[in-house]
């Protein structure tokens, strides 16, 4: 991966935009992100008027939106095909299918794999306390809901070795509610938080 002037299409937006900081050297960043909503008009006025901001380092202006409205494409399509000096564009997105073709056709494309393998779990089960949760909640604050059903999942297979735990009919049923949770798609830090606080409760 490196900086360029692309559309990146991910189902981690994120995640994508921690790696590009961590490309970042001498260049400048323009974030401009829609919040989870859709890229709207007034997104790309927003971002034409920063690009003619005048810049002597080289400069990116990154678009994060789950999905860019085709009113807001358009608007942008004359920027991205003549951009002012030492600007360059990203643009972020969940869904290559939501980028004009003309919007396509002037940006290379890089798509993720956003299947993420989580091997290990750097929780420490059998020493758990509020602030190994409050760190592995901060780590994982912007998960997704399928890696944190993975990630529970994990959990749940740590804590019956560990034996350090009074696994009872409340502990599972939160372990099964938790699950249930993230499958019709609330947050998964949220529900992280709660079933490891769960777990604290039920600690030897």
């Amino acid at each position: 991966m490196e900086l360029q002037s692309s559309i990146i299409i991910s189902q981690e937006p994120y995640d994508v935009l921690d790696r590009l900081k961590e490309l970042k050297k001498d260049e400048k960043f323009t974030i401009i992100n829609s919040e989870d909503r859709e890229f709207l008009i007034e997104h790309a006025s927003e971002a034409i008027s920063k690009a003619y901001i005048a810049n002597e380092v080289r400069e990116f202006i990154i678009l994060v939106s789950p999905r860019f409205s085709t009113i807001s494409q358009n608007k942008l399509l004359k920027i991205l095909e003549e951009p002012p000096k030492n600007k360059e564009f990203i643009l972020i997105t969940k869904s290559k299918s939501s980028i004009l073709p003309t919007i396509k056709s002037r940006l290379p494309i890089i798509t993720f794999n956003n299947s993420k393998k989580i091997e290990k779990i750097s929780l420490d089960i059998d020493n758990l306390d509020l602030r190994e949760i409050y760190e592995f909640s901060q780590k994982h604050k912007r998960i997704s809901a399928k890696d944190c059903k993975e990630i529970i999942e994990k959990i749940g297979i740590e804590v019956i070795k560990s034996k350090s735990y009074n696994i009872d009919a409340s502990l599972l049923k939160t372990f099964s509610d938790s699950i249930k949770a993230l499958e019709v798609g609330s947050a998964g830090q949220f529900v992280l938080n709660g079933f490891l606080l769960k777990l604290l409760i039920n600690k030897k």
